[in-house]
């Protein structure tokens, strides 16, 4: 009797196991065939479902508003219950093209298709429309927000969509991607955006390598989804509800915020330039014996990674001692080095991690992805020390070993760039892009250093296409910057386009102000008075001693020609333009001064002026027939004094951002150079003038002090 599920007094205690089963069957049998007679003998009114959605105005963006004529699949131009059931599987399927399914994106699984398959030009895999068009489906019934299933699926697709176990792989991808989710959801842009490039760009963790499939990359992507249609756990509910499109798309104009960030997480992780960063394998540390002893390895970098890096080196330097080939505890300890140089802020710490980044190389059976991350962090922390040459012998080496490796070769460009040889440079992004035309990076650069030739028509498409690319590296303000000087120089309207784009994406300060070294929240307008300044008494010297400082001027003009050189920025368009430099990023030139003795000795009460260590003290001399093209400062942490010496009564002007003015002889104009200035000396005769430039009244004394010098 016990058994058979009774009792010893003989009563039964519950259902059988088969009883249960029987009933759960029944369930769900009716509930399938309830769902296909909703479609099959149209219980609901889709007609009156779609005049009330055409009636209802949503306040969206215009991606949020495609029309429901979209999921047409009978071709009849419109969406009926006909399509309902073509789209629910009861009919054949049809072809579906790119153009008809990417204007869907804000309330389907396709949200996230823009970013995995449009740029590779493939077929989509029509299983996904099941799902789709379910979703839609449930909408158009006036379900409640809170009825979305979490994962909906039907028959058709869930066989191909969740296979019956998970993978290794599979399960990783899901809790990397859950968790991009969370930080989607409830971090800011900037942080989630910066540690996904962190965890995309430094897999250093321990172990084998996998390739990521397709399928579950699909599967997962959908979860992800429809994870992010649910509100979130924390966020109250409202107390009032609306039903069907006019609740969700409240619930969609509330969220698109986040859709935009998950996009971009998404892409972050599933995709790179011309390829899926999926498919990429992860990097293999351990060789052989390294695998025999994983755990301690493991435990070592726990600690690391808990940021007790002091008994992280101490726990990776036993293993050295006890295990001295193995390059895995070797390189441990290498990252303990740097991550503990940092945390003292020691160099001498910082040149033993370098030291032992090269150790790990030399060391027999190293895995190759261990060379690679070992090589690579070696020249890197090498350039931070200023060691340029070093770093560019270690990049060369990483070259050698590693031929076909196109993003080496693109950092071993940018290493001949940081020691000032454009020649080399060049050779190494061209043969990048005879191996890899397509190459953003390699790109960007190429034009940087057309642009540097003075080949301006030449370098715009290199930098354009590359800015377009969004290969990583490219989003940099000085390829906007760049790009749009190339454009305005070539009479090309299209420039501004391109600042506004760097201004969006946070490059500038605004589309005028386009300094790139920068300490934020200064005071930024085009003009100042010497009130606002706040150096009021140095204006004043200027103006009282204008004419003392003018003579001495002109006798370094008549007598010593050659101390007037060249501008050599490539700033001119046309003309003569010299300049004589007395104080130069808080330097005095001594041998200068002794020219012009007087006038450095009135200057020397001026430490606002002689102290900018990024700016300069000089005379400007500029020839007529000179244009100066629109430009800007390096910095926004200075401002630039202009004193009027000898100054033609007509044609002479400067433009700063949208305004021009005149000088005048014994007069200073002042104004921030860090916006947009042009420059045209259309008169009869020379113009001469004394420049000044003191730091931006706002900075502290302290930043002063610190401030690198530019």
């Amino acid at each position: 009797e016990t058994k058979h599920g009774g009792s010893k007094n003989g009563k039964k205690e519950g259902l059988s196991g088969s009883s249960f089963f029987t009933w759960f069957m029944v369930i769900a049998l009716l509930g399938v065939w309830t769902s296909v007679a909703v479609v099959w003998f149209e219980l609901v009114d889709y007609e009156e479902v779609l005049a009330k959605a055409k009636d209802f105005r949503y306040n969206l963006s215009e991606v949020l508003q495609g029309k429901l004529g979209i999921y047409d699949a009978d071709g009849d131009g419109d969406f009926d219950v006909e399509d309902a059931k073509v789209l629910l599987g009861k009919y054949k399927y049809r072809e579906f093209s790119s153009d008809e399914l990417f204007p869907v994106p804000a309330i389907s699984t396709l949200a996230l298709y823009p970013a995995l398959d449009f740029q590779y030009n493939k077929t989509y895999t029509l299983y996904w429309l099941p799902i789709h068009f379910y979703l839609v489906f449930c909408i158009s019934s006036g379900l409640k927000e809170r009825s979305v299933p979490a994962q909906p699926a039907s028959p058709e697709s869930e066989e191909t969509v969740q296979p019956a176990e998970k993978s290794y792989v599979e399960s990783e991808l899901e809790e990397e991607i859950q968790s991009v989710l969370h930080e989607a959801l409830h971090s800011q842009p900037d942080e989630y955006v910066a540690d996904l490039e962190e965890r995309v760009s430094d897999p250093d963790t321990p172990g084998d390598s996998e390739v990521l499939p397709e399928d579950a990359m699909e599967h997962y992507t959908a979860t992800v989804f429809f994870s992010f249609l649910s509100e979130p756990k924390h966020e109250k509910q409202t107390e009032t509800q609306d039903t069907g499109l006019e609740q969700l798309f409240g619930f969609l104009e509330r969220k698109w915020e986040i859709a935009q960030r998950l996009n971009l997480a998404v892409r972050n992780i599933l995709t790179s330039p011309g390829k899926r960063l999926a498919k990429k394998k992860k990097p293999k540390l351990l060789n052989k014996f390294d695998k025999t002893i994983k755990a301690e390895l493991d435990a070592a970098e726990k600690l690391r990674k808990k940021g007790k890096v002091e008994e992280a080196l101490r726990a990776f330097e036993a293993l050295v001692n006890q295990y001295p080939q193995s390059p895995r505890a070797r390189y441990g300890k290498a990252q303990c080095e740097d991550d503990l140089a940092e945390k003292m802020r020691s160099n001498e710490m910082l040149q033993q991690a370098i030291h032992t980044y090269d150790e790990v190389v030399s060391l027999p059976n190293v895995p190759s992805d261990l060379i690679k991350l070992s090589l690579k962090r070696e020249a890197d922390r090498q350039q931070f020390l200023g060691r340029m040459r070093g770093s560019l012998v270690t990049l060369q080496k990483l070259v050698q070993l590693f031929p076909s490796e196109t993003s080496f070769k693109n950092d071993l460009g940018v290493g001949y760039l940081l020691i000032g040889d454009n020649s080399n440079a060049k050779k190494v992004y061209e043969e990048v892009l005879s191996l890899a035309p397509n190459d953003g990076f390699a790109k960007v650069h190429y034009g940087f250093i057309l642009k540097a030739e003075n080949k301006i028509a030449e370098s715009i498409p290199y930098l354009q296409e590359g800015l377009e690319s969004g290969d990583p590296g490219t989003d940099d303000g000085r390829f906007y910057f760049h790009l749009g000087d190339a454009l305005q120089r070539m009479g090309d309207k299209e420039a501004y386009k391109w600042y506004e784009l760097g201004y969006q994406r946070g490059h500038f300060a605004s589309v005028w102000q386009r300094s790139l070294y920068n300490v934020k929240g200064l005071k930024a307008q085009p003009w100042w008075t010497a009130r606002e300044t706040g150096y009021t008494e140095l204006v004043k010297s200027l103006e009282k001693n204008w004419k003392l400082i003018r003579d001495e001027g002109l006798a370094v003009m008549d007598k010593k020609r050659s101390l007037f050189l060249p501008e050599d920025e490539n700033l001119r368009e046309k003309g003569d333009w010299s300049q004589f430099t007395l104080w130069q990023q808080g330097r005095k030139n001594e041998n200068a001064c002794k020219s012009v003795p007087k006038t450095c000795a009135l200057l020397e009460r001026f430490p606002e002026a002689t102290g900018c260590r990024r700016g300069q003290i000089k005379y400007s001399i500029m020839h007529p027939g000179t244009h100066v093209w629109p430009h800007t400062g390096p910095t926004n942490c200075r401002l630039r004094m202009h004193l009027g010496l000898v100054i033609p009564k007509e044609g002479c002007r400067i433009r700063c951002a949208q305004e021009n003015r005149d000088w005048e002889e014994g007069k200073v104009l002042i104004f921030d150079d860090s916006f947009e200035h042009e420059v045209w000396q259309d008169a009869e005769s020379y113009r001469l003038i004394f420049i000044v430039d003191v730091w931006h009244p706002e900075l502290t004394a302290q930043q002063r002090r610190t401030l690198p010098a530019i």
